[in-house]
């Protein structure tokens, strides 16, 4: 919200494209930004309103397409007091394309275009002509318009969203001496997350209900919507490609090493044949791609092996629920924590990292041995390693060999262990992850 009020604000404001993935709560932030910020809001959903496409089939003058806008929603567009809104805007590749009229001839008028599946369009991955900019005539405004990125609630928002509003502010706060008292309370919290996750509707019912059996049955539906996009937005053999994909990242990320492995995925399947799934699913916003470097040099995009890379899931939540984790864990200690080795735990950070907008994470292994340091991220003119574990355990012999070896002491390890400060590390409360990656 306050990244929207931002972009309301500022004297160089474009047109604004929101992404994210489905259900993330792109309509409703839009919204509340409306209500709270504006007179009016003047709401085009592609989706829906198809009768609006033949609008931008002729001239895409801003004064003309306002005019259209007024009409179809009985609201002024054309006034800076009103919000005007394009939602699943790649439904209708010439309505991106405007963006450019109105950045240049109108760029008094406050326009969001919002799109769930906007990566997918953009890169032509669909069998829908309706959602390709691929076509003729049609093509991205760059430079044109502000971007902005939207996640799954991080933990410090969950916190806000059920009524730990103290909690979250803690953390804010940085306030370690209380957060260290209060320690078996976050962690508590930090296990219901686990579960819970960060997507809106899983987080109010759980707020409203505290039922973790309807958290589940909102994310067995979103897992459902999501495969139904696969067929709805892309070939049959794609389709299923996808498909396998996806139903694989759980087991992929229950192996001690997880580095994606396109075996995994169906035996003798090669990266050739995989890879367009593969970004499909990054371009859908549903999984997020860690690729390995080969050295902690600046900057880290310099060393990056595109050839291997692991694969999370957009939220811990849904994760638990794909790999179809029990809600008496929540109950029984750390067994969440160490359920498939950690990879809820390194799911959870790496959603923090990504969700801060700040940094791209990767992750270092060594050629020729077990060596593995879970996230590398460059932030400040300073290359980060942070290790994730999921107990209170304060072994690391990994990270303590990368730092010593090219010289980034301290590195950064997440533990439920309390804040802690050594030469060659700084230990972190894996609930206080939302501190990076400013923490250093």
């Amino acid at each position: 919200m306050q990244s929207l009020l931002n972009w309301k604000n500022s004297p160089r404001r474009k047109p604004l494209v929101l992404q994210g993935a489905r259900q993330v709560g792109k309509t409703w932030a839009i919204r509340e930004l409306a209500r709270t910020e504006f007179a009016a809001i003047a709401y085009v959903d592609f989706l829906a309103d198809e009768d609006m496409h033949s609008v931008f089939e002729g001239s895409l003058e801003p004064r003309r397409l306002l005019d259209a806008i007024t009409l179809h929603t009985g609201v002024n567009a054309d006034t800076p007091n009103t919000l005007v809104v394009f939602d699943e805007v790649q439904e209708c590749p010439r309505a991106l394309m405007s963006l450019k009229s109105f950045q240049q001839e109108r760029p008094d008028i406050p326009l969001i275009a919002a799109g769930s599946l906007l990566g997918v369009a953009l890169h032509g991955r669909s069998k829908s002509k309706s959602v390709r900019t691929g076509d003729k005539g049609v093509s991205f405004p760059v430079g044109k318009v502000d971007h902005l990125l939207m996640h799954p609630m991080t933990f410090t928002e969950y916190l806000r969203g059920v009524g730990q509003d103290r909690m979250a502010a803690l953390i804010d706060a940085r306030d370690e001496s209380l957060m260290g008292a209060f320690a078996e309370r976050f962690t508590e919290e930090l296990r219901r997350y686990m579960y819970v996750g960060g997507m809106p509707e899983a987080v109010q019912t759980f707020a409203d209900e505290h039922d973790y059996n309807g958290v589940r049955s909102v994310q067995n539906r979103l897992l459902t919507d999501y495969e139904l996009d696969f067929s709805k937005y892309a070939t049959p053999q794609l389709t299923e490609r996808i498909r396998l994909v996806w139903r694989s990242l759980p087991g992929q990320l229950s192996r001690e090493n997880k580095k994606f492995l396109y075996a995994a995925v169906k035996p003798g399947a090669r990266a050739r044949g995989y890879e367009e799934a593969l970004q499909w699913l990054a371009d859908a916003g549903l999984v997020l791609k860690v690729n390995r470097i080969r050295k902690p040099g600046l900057p880290l995009s310099a060393y990056e092996d595109l050839g291997a890379f692991k694969l999370y899931l957009l939220d811990v939540g849904l994760l638990g629920a794909a790999s179809r984790l029990d809600a008496s864990t929540i109950v029984e200690g750390n067994r969440l924590f160490t359920e498939f080795k950690g990879s809820l735990a390194e799911n959870y950070v790496c959603q923090s990292l990504v969700a801060s907008n700040k940094v791209v994470p990767y992750y270092w292994s060594a050629e020729n041995s077990t060596g593995e340091v879970d996230f590398v991220y460059d932030y400040s003119n300073r290359v980060v390693p942070v290790e994730a574990k999921a107990e209170v355990n304060l072994r690391a012999k990994s990270l303590r060999t990368f730092v010593a070896k090219y010289g980034l002491e301290p590195g950064i390890r997440l533990s439920l262990a309390g804040f802690d400060r050594q030469s060659w590390v700084t230990n972190i409360p894996l609930y206080a992850a939302d501190l990076l990656p400013d923490f250093v």
